[in-house]
């Protein structure tokens, strides 16, 4: 068996589809990861959830109820916050422009593909075959 690619990583994951949001949960799990929070309202997350760094990673949607979760973004490139879209907008380059070294994984997604872009989101390596 190889080492698993997040293993000691707690990672948040705000996506609005419930059943989206616990796939990615058990795909990180599966990874190794020590904590996953889901956080289906970006409300939810009060006005500086960064504050105490209890994310390593974030899995974030684009979209939520319809609008979109750039701001958020932003606050998290901007405190230098690891994070990966997860999104079915992939193919809208001008939405992803300000992000440009953002790993984007598109939906739907194989566990592999994601593991491998929150590997990269946090420097870390993940060999094809690493769940």
């Amino acid at each position: 068996m190889t080492d698993l690619p997040l293993v000691d990583l707690r990672v948040l994951v705000v996506e609005d589809e419930f059943l989206i949001a616990m796939d990615i949960e058990q795909c990180c799990r599966d990874g190794g990861a020590a904590g996953v929070i889901i956080c289906t309202d970006v409300t939810e997350l009060g006005p500086d959830p960064w504050s105490e760094s209890a994310f390593d990673v974030v899995v974030l949607d684009v979209m939520h109820a319809g609008k979109p979760s750039l701001d958020l973004a932003a606050a998290l490139r901007d405190r230098g916050q690891p994070f990966v879209f997860a999104t079915g907008y992939s193919g809208d380059d001008d939405l992803f422009a300000d992000f440009p070294n953002v790993p984007i994984v598109p939906k739907p997604f194989a566990a592999e593909e994601l593991l491998k872009a929150l590997c990269e989101a946090v420097g870390r390596t993940c060999e094809s075959g690493c769940v």
